[in-house]
């Protein structure tokens, strides 16, 4: 029990810092905050991400390339151009890399990116993943009461862009479209997106890209909006 509580709070808390503070916060602007609250989500989504940790700036820049060319060659991550599995990760790694080294070599400027360098060089170090995995691999020891639990370790290692690889290739090759008109090949893999927090509703999201509302019909419902909804009504964001 302790084992299975421990993954869900892992991977909820990692996909809404992800959605929250990758997405929604830096890479579409949907909303503002005090430099204090921007360093302390920049903080959680380094804890909650762990050794899966992604770079807020290089993530926001990959994200609206991606808006910019969905579902064509120059998109950094779609399942129409590559069509299996290994070249789509490989390709997302890729980019990811490349965009990391210029942030860090200061190539690239940050725009209106949030940036924390410290936390972005610690967060990227090899010492610093190698570090969370041991942590996770002793929490496993101490609490597992039964072998095929050890199967759900890699999930804790690659939790950041696992959630990333499910919205991105899922997200455009299965589920159904509410908005025909538009050229990719975004879809809406579930009706109900308790697995994702909104983040499948990826048909909705490319007809509407600023919309920090994901979810368009009755039966949808954008748990990662209603979250948010909650921290501007404590002012929180605005």
């Amino acid at each position: 029990m302790v084992i299975l509580l421990f993954f869900f709070a892992h991977w909820y808390l990692s996909l809404f810092f992800q959605t929250f503070f990758l997405h929604r916060y830096t890479s579409h602007k949907m909303f503002k905050m005090t430099p204090f609250w921007e360093k302390t989500f920049f903080l959680l989504t380094f804890i909650f991400q762990g050794s899966s940790f992604l770079h807020p700036a290089a993530y926001g820049i990959m994200h609206r390339n991606h808006h910019s060319y969905a579902d064509t060659p120059k998109d950094p991550h779609s399942p129409v151009h590559l069509t299996n599995i290994i070249s789509f990760n490989l390709a997302t790694v890729t980019e990811y890399r490349k965009l990391v080294n210029e942030f860090m070599s200061g190539e690239r400027s940050s725009e209106d990116l949030p940036r924390w360098r410290l936390l972005e060089k610690i967060g990227e170090s090899v010492i610093t993943r190698f570090g969370f995995i041991v942590l996770y691999i002793l929490f496993y020891t101490e609490f597992a009461t039964a072998t095929w639990q050890y199967a759900l370790l890699p999930f804790h290692v690659f939790m950041g862009s696992m959630h990333g690889f499910i919205v991105n290739w899922f997200g455009h090759k299965t589920g159904y479209r509410n908005f025909e008109d538009i050229k990719d090949n975004s879809k809406n893999t579930l009706p109900l997106d308790f697995l994702m927090m909104g983040e499948l509703y990826q048909n909705n999201h490319h007809k509407r890209p600023n919309n920090i509302n994901f979810a368009v019909k009755w039966f949808e419902l954008d748990f990662g909006y209603l979250v948010t909804s909650i921290l501007k009504k404590v002012k929180i964001v605005h």
